[in-house]
């Protein structure tokens, strides 16, 4: 069995991909609504500060800021998973997802990155908004509906309130949780 260790830092900055299990389908923009109800009802009793996101016929992108108390991204991922998939056909199921009691629609794990610096955050906050012009599914990155770039060319983030992984890149507000 795998053992993957991630970091567990409050407050900061993570970017993620989550897939679904079958790759090359439209389910998430078939069924966005669903998946705007499950990110909706999670974040509401596990708020987290959304900086970007896109989402992608079988796949999104998030960037997340965790709350200054919270390293708990883990626990907000499987309840939107969860949520998203619940009312939906069963995808095709191996042994392990009968065993784990799952639904086969999403591919098991994600993927995080700690941000590390005010860059690194502005280049996947970019690489959210760019994400469908990759993809060849729209050209300009605004012209793809489901993508945070709406709101936040409206309304940018506010300079220097980026956290990052990095100690010495971390707006330290109580000397005692800075991390060593």
């Amino acid at each position: 069995m795998s053992c993957y260790l991630r970091p567990r830092l409050a407050g900061a900055s993570v970017f993620f991909t989550l897939a679904l299990a079958q790759r090359g389908t439209a389910l998430l923009v078939e069924e966005i609504a669903r998946l705007r109800w499950a990110v909706g009802v999670t974040l509401r009793d596990r708020p987290v500060r959304i900086d970007a996101m896109v989402v992608l016929p079988d796949h999104l992108h998030a960037l997340w800021t965790l709350p200054d108390d919270d390293s708990d991204y883990g626990t907000r991922w499987r309840l939107i998973k969860t949520r998203f998939s619940s009312g939906l056909p069963k995808g095709p199921l191996r042994l392990s997802h009968a065993r784990r009691h799952e639904r086969g629609i999403w591919q098991r794990r994600f993927w995080e990155h700690h941000i590390r610096s005010a860059a690194d955050f502005e280049a996947h906050r970019a690489f959210c908004w760019t994400a469908p012009v990759r993809q060849g599914l729209t050209e300009r990155p605004e012209d793809w509906p489901f993508s945070s770039i709406h709101r936040d060319q409206a309304r940018p983030p506010p300079a220097g309130d980026r956290r990052c992984v990095q100690a010495r890149t971390l707006p330290v507000r109580n000397p005692s949780s800075a991390p060593r």
